[in-house]
């Protein structure tokens, strides 16, 4: 397995994203820069921070889809066609929740015997953050107005819909922590 550094994670992402589904470049493009705020907070983990963030959501791609499940399906396809290392693909699988939408869609097991949840909280966190307060269009926002806009596009009785309801206050208390820790880094002195 070998680390993807933020340059070719960028590489990958847009080879997969940007002309099938611009919108959800964009996104990634968004997620990344939020990420790129983060650097004081995650030190020596920031390179792999900006690399999950850009590659979050290729699992999107038509050309990845197998299961449907785009955490699933990126995180195979990194593992796999990119001998990606174990840390980024458990990140990408398990971004801002995705085992308690894998619960409701049945794959939570197969989800979690390949990926395992990270154990690291400031990162997990971090890509929740990173995710939750980013438009589709990949413009900043809060995490409830990301929240709102997510059942709006899927309807609340969907999968995603009833997953997001679920998730909502993990993602508000991942997303409070985050800036909690960016407010510390902001004061303390380099």
């Amino acid at each position: 397995m070998n680390e993807i550094l933020p340059e070719a994670a960028w590489h990958i992402a847009e080879q997969t994203l940007a002309e099938s589904l611009p919108r959800r470049w964009a996104h990634s493009q968004g997620v990344a820069r939020q990420a790129g705020r983060l650097a004081p907070v995650l030190g020596p983990d920031a390179p792999l921070l900006a690399s999950a963030a850009v590659l979050h959501d290729v699992g999107y791609a038509p050309e990845l889809a197998v299961t449907g499940f785009h955490p699933l399906d990126g995180a195979r396809n990194l593992r796999d066609v990119h001998r990606a290392d174990d840390r980024l693909t458990r990140l990408v699988a398990n971004h801002s929740f995705a085992l308690l939408e894998a619960d409701l869609r049945g794959i939570r097991p197969f989800l979690e015997s390949e990926f395992p949840l990270l154990e690291d909280q400031v990162l997990v966190d971090a890509l929740v953050y990173c995710d939750m307060t980013t438009t589709p269009d990949g413009e900043p926002t809060t995490s409830q107005q990301r929240i709102t806009e997510i059942t709006g596009r899927y309807g609340g009785d969907s999968v995603v819909g009833r997953f997001i309801r679920q998730a909502e206050p993990l993602i508000h208390t991942a997303v409070a922590r985050t800036e909690d820790r960016i407010a510390v880094a902001a004061v303390q002195p380099r």
